[in-house]
């Protein structure tokens, strides 16, 4: 009998026990979660600020190889730079509006640029734009996940620290692809958005090109038979031009049969890398402001319009040209070719090179040297990838 008592006074014991632990379980759960939450959070958070000091340096180092406390910290206060929407409750004029902002942004970058590295030569200057571009995105985005990890901290809530923890993932892969992005521009590397500009470069080869704005480029000459306009961005250093304002120019004053736009795009998850794909509108991607302007051009001159694109990840567009993208040239300029023989009607042929032309020449002997940086990138990157697959 005293056995079976306390046998059913442990049995009791231990029910209350266990009841006990789920009350404090279903009461600090959330709690609880948050914590561990949070663990993961914070070390992300801290990765993000490594990456972004890391960028800051790579800008400085290209700056001045010891660049003092004044270029250090002035540099520091100008990943703050910010540019504000203009009102868009009447989209009447919205795309002037944007274009006025653009401008702005871009004389004003010159203007620090030239304050903090008065002796580099401008396409250096170009390169640094760049880089303190990619800087500035870096910075902007580590801010906003310790803005939520701090905002997670005060208020605990479990509903907020979950929805930031499944971003996570998408978040540093874009941080690390604008880290390699700040490097790649700010040294003048050809980055996978660059193919565009390297096809119309490749399409110019010896023929003579005219500067027409202090970003833009224009080259005249007989191609397939047809007489075509080739505009890409000035390069090597790291700029996108004005096409559409050029174009716009050019349609003043000369009759156009045909407006072809190659640049590179965004592929689906499961799509191949180097992809080449032809359609029908403008290829071209940033505010809108360029692509507005070979629009309207099209529409009033009733022009039609072929875009060809090359598909890669939003992380392959920022970092240094892969090698599928690369080997993608010979079928970019068959889908031209076949453009162009479709043409039926009387006029030049357009053909614009989006993109960045960061370390993309514009003619066929400054593009041995953009080949050469291309290749040696694509060995790099392969050298990582063969270290990866043996850790």
């Amino acid at each position: 009998m005293l056995g079976g008592d306390l046998e059913l006074g442990e049995s009791i014991w231990s029910q209350i026990i266990s009841m006990i632990f789920f009350l404090i379980f279903i009461l600090f759960y959330s709690r609880i979660m948050v914590i561990q939450v949070l663990f993961r959070l914070e070390r992300s958070a801290e990765l993000l600020e490594r990456m972004s000091s890391k960028a800051v340096k790579i800008v400085l180092k290209k700056i001045s190889k010891k660049p003092n406390k004044k270029i250090r910290n002035s540099v520091k206060s100008f990943l703050e730079f910010f540019v504000i929407d203009p009102v868009d409750l009447d989209p009447y004029g919205i795309i002037k509006k944007i274009e006025h902002l653009l401008d702005l942004q871009k004389e004003r970058f010159k203007y620090f640029v030239d304050q903090i590295a008065p002796k580099a030569n401008s396409e250096d200057k170009a390169n640094i734009m760049m880089g303190l571009s990619g800087a500035i995105s870096l910075y902007q985005l580590t801010k906003l996940v310790r803005h939520y990890v701090e905002l997670i901290k005060k208020t605990k809530s479990i509903n907020l620290a979950m929805l930031l923890q499944m971003q996570l993932p998408l978040v540093e892969r874009i941080a690390r692809a604008l880290l390699k992005g700040t490097e790649a521009l700010s040294n003048g590397w050809p980055l996978g958005d660059s193919i565009g500009a390297y096809v119309a470069a490749k399409l110019i080869g010896n023929s003579k090109f005219k500067l027409v704005d202090k970003e833009t480029i224009v080259c005249r000459k007989k191609y397939r038979g047809k007489d075509v306009i080739i505009i890409k961005a000035r390069g090597p250093g790291g700029r996108t031009g004005n096409p559409g304002r050029v174009l716009e120019k050019i349609a003043r004053r000369e009759k156009i049969a045909k407006i072809i736009t190659i640049d590179a795009a965004l592929k689906l998850e499961g799509e191949k890398t180097g992809t080449v794909a032809e359609g029908v509108g403008v290829a071209i991607g940033g505010r809108g402001v360029e692509k507005s302007y070979i629009e309207n051009v099209a529409v009033k001159r009733n022009i039609p319009l072929d875009s060809i694109i090359i598909k890669m990840s939003q992380e392959e567009a920022i970092t240094p040209m892969r090698n599928e993208v690369f080997k993608s040239v010979p079928r970019v300029l068959e889908a031209i070719e076949n453009s162009i023989k479709r043409t039926r009607r009387k006029g030049k042929i357009v053909i614009i090179g989006v993109g960045n032309s960061c370390g993309v020449g514009n003619s066929k002997n400054e593009l041995e040297k953009t080949e050469k940086i291309i290749k040696m990138n694509i060995r790099k990157m392969k050298k990582r990838e063969k270290k990866k697959r043996f850790r």
